[in-house]
């Protein structure tokens, strides 16, 4: 199969081809021919011809259109796909400083211990320690790594490692006692401090572990901006054109967030990287109706590289807790539900707010309570302050609500943007927690299409190549193999759409992008198979051949 991938991607070199334009057809600067095209237009039509000049669009269509256009840049897709760029509508890109260690392809405890104990010896002692990405998913232990693993690698540095997914964290004992944290301390409101059967605190923090790591010193932009950049710029090796970033803030900072790039700093980057990086789309916290009118700027504005976003609200926390909002008790448990985020007063405030002040809200609710609460609170505010085009979404929507909420949300144009992807990396996750129809149905995709709710698809960094995304779309299956409701498949053209023209829609900007048609921006992404005709359980093996920004060459299979 290499040697295919390898041999057809020879092909997909620059063929400089002069041709005289007298002969009556149409001078265009790239054209894609041969393939098969998902276009992801009204019809949902499969084409083989695109023709493209400047950053646009101008023909789609069959074989015949050679004869009508001619271009400098040849590509011929030998069968293969070309599909619209992916735009990941719920995804959190960062950049990370000198204390920072990678932890997503961790596979052991052992591993974690000598990636901690290096940048010990990298630091010295006393410093702060932090770190992304570790699941027990993975681990060749079976268990979470735990405050005594971290003594042994780290005993004289304070050390906090965050679960992917971001909802609970690792930190040691020297950490904890910087914090002043110990087994006296009080339970924080929406969080959890987890303690062993002896009582004693076993390192996890749920939700809350800001109350350590708000300790970690912050890091300046010019740290962390160069390694940002390189993030953004992976994304496109994915075939990620577009992205909505799930965590930001108005307010300029010297000292930056370990989690949270402000705006200005976002326009700082897009300014220096024009045309270089994928198209973003920048959620932003709620700092009060003061502060965002002093910010000056609501959703949608900006230009096609770089738009603020819809504003960021915490309901409920998260599966790796567990800690999501849920109407019944999680499974095993005869009461605990998870938690709130926000009082819910102030969520009414919050939401009213920013309805009447014309932003868009992107709000995180993955239990069913949570969910349940969210679309009342923007049924009433909408009520209040009637919108035409609002478009507020909810991110996440895990646990399936009711029918009757369902209704509401697509009575009142309240979409969802979803991560079918969960269902195969959070699996251990869901079966440990949750039970019946609220197992089967985790991260429902048909049943709120059926209601008339509009479901993009994105990633959350659960990974946050899209190849995992569309295989839990259309086949519902965990890690495992094990199959969740077959009811909530999608089709590989549905899954399309939801993870392109469909995340183009959260951003006001299904007209200029997320679909191959005439006069849309040339974002595109050729794939060495084509998905609408593979076998489901190839979709993970595709790779990204060619990813095209604007009609730009942005990033090209290693070999090509």
């Amino acid at each position: 199969m290499k040697k295919l991938i390898l041999s057809f991607i020879a092909t997909l070199g620059f063929c400089a081809c002069s041709q005289d334009v007298e002969d009556g057809r149409i001078q265009v600067d790239l054209i894609f021919h041969n393939g098969a095209v998902a276009t992801i237009d009204p019809g949902l039509t499969v084409a083989s011809t695109v023709a493209v000049k400047g950053e646009k669009i101008v023909a789609v269509g069959g074989a015949d259109l050679l004869e009508e256009y001619v271009a400098g840049t040849m590509i011929d897709l030998k069968g293969n796909s070309l599909i619209p760029g992916f735009i990941d509508s719920h995804t959190h890109l960062r950049g990370h400083s000198r204390r920072y260690i990678d932890l997503t392809k961790t596979t052991s405890i052992e591993q974690i211990k000598g990636l901690v104990s290096r940048k010990v010896k990298e630091l010295g002692t006393g410093e702060w320690i932090s770190g992304y990405g570790w699941s027990e998913d993975f681990m060749a232990e079976e268990r979470r790594p735990l405050r005594r693993d971290l003594d042994v690698a780290a005993p004289d540095n304070p050390v906090l490692l965050t679960r992917a997914g971001g909802h609970s964290a690792v930190m040691n004992s020297m950490a904890l006692r910087r914090a002043e944290v110990d087994e006296n301390t009080e339970q924080p409101e929406g969080g959890v401090i987890e303690k062993d059967d002896a009582g004693r605190l076993n390192g996890i923090i749920r939700e809350r572990q800001e109350i350590v790591g708000r300790l970690i010193p912050g890091a300046t932009f010019d740290e962390v901006k160069d390694s940002l950049v390189a993030t953004l710029k992976a994304q496109l090796a994915l075939g990620i054109t577009s992205f909505t970033q799930a965590t930001g803030s108005v307010a300029m900072s010297d000292q930056q967030s370990n989690w949270t790039h402000t705006y200005p700093q976002w326009e700082q980057i897009y300014h220096q990287y024009r045309g270089e990086l994928p198209r973003a789309y920048i959620q932003v916290f709620w700092e009060g109706a003061e502060s965002m009118e002093v910010f000056g700027k609501r959703s949608g504005e900006g230009d096609e590289h770089l738009r603020v976003g819809p504003v960021k609200i915490f309901v409920d926390g998260g599966f790796t807790g567990p800690a999501a909002y849920t109407k019944e008790p999680y499974r095993g448990e005869s009461t605990y539900r998870g938690h709130l985020s926000i009082d819910p007063d102030d969520l009414t405030l919050v939401i009213r707010e920013l309805n009447a002040a014309g932003w868009q809200s992107g709000i995180h609710a993955i239990g069913d309570a949570a969910i349940e609460l969210v679309v009342d609170e923007l049924a009433a505010a909408l009520d209040e302050s009637p919108r035409d085009d609002h478009r507020h979404y909810l991110n996440h929507f895990t646990v399936m609500p009711s029918s009757e909420t369902m209704d509401k949300m697509a009575d009142y144009g309240i979409a969802i943007t979803q991560q079918p992807n969960f269902t195969y990396t959070l699996e251990g996750r869901y079966v440990d927690y949750l039970d019946g129809a609220r197992l089967e149905h985790n991260n429902p995709l048909r049943s709120p299409m059926d209601h008339g709710i509009h479901v993009a698809i994105s990633s959350d960094v659960l990974p946050i190549g899209p190849m995992v995304g569309l295989y839990s779309a259309v086949t519902r299956k965990g890690m495992s193999g094990r199959v969740f409701s077959e009811e909530e498949r999608l089709t590989m053209m549905e899954a399309l759409r939801a993870y392109t023209l469909f995340g183009a829609y959260l951003s006001f900007e299904e007209n200029i992008k997320g679909s191959i048609e005439p006069g849309k921006l040339a974002d595109l992404v050729v794939l060495d198979r084509d998905l609408l005709t593979i076998n489901s359980e190839q979709i993970m093996e595709t790779k990204v051949l060619q990813t095209w920004l604007g009609g730009r060459l942005v990033y090209e299979y290693e070999g090509s």
